[in-house]
């Protein structure tokens, strides 16, 4: 039997940046995620965002790749979303995401970190969020390389 924890901190965005995502509208896509993630065995250890993004700590599975587990949880989402008109207009995300890897003696701070999204939020919008991750992580966008 293999044993496979490699925990990774996703976040995506909705298509331009749109603030889609009201509190309740953000609390019926997360719910949504979480039963699709369990129907898909994705391991969804957390899921949070603000009206513009969402962020997800998940487990990947020894089979599952971060490319496979962000297009299963986004396309189905998306789909869901506008097959039950949740939205007034066609929903997207955007077609890019930050993954990152999260170490174990990290865990519960990337938890922490994500359940208190509206409060970091309060503060900080999603573009600084941005430029932090770019920064704090060394993200190089492919035509600076």
């Amino acid at each position: 039997m293999s044993y496979v924890r490699i925990w990774v901190h996703l976040v995506f965005s909705t298509k331009n940046r749109e603030a889609f995502l009201t509190k309740e509208i953000r609390n019926n896509v997360h719910n949504h995620i979480i039963a699709n993630s369990k129907e898909k065995g994705i391991f969804l250890q957390a899921i949070n965002g603000y009206c513009d993004h969402i962020h997800c700590l998940i487990s990947l599975g020894k089979d599952q790749s971060i490319a496979q587990v962000a297009q299963l949880i986004k396309g189905e989402s998306s789909f869901w979303i506008n097959r039950h008109k949740i939205v007034p207009c066609k929903f997207s995300w955007q077609d890019d995401y930050f993954a990152v890897s999260v170490s174990e003696s990290r865990v519960k701070d990337v938890i922490h970190y994500i359940k208190h999204q509206e409060e970091h939020h309060a503060k900080k919008n999603f573009a600084d969020e941005v430029n932090e991750f770019m920064s704090k992580y060394a993200f190089v966008k492919i035509d600076e390389q």
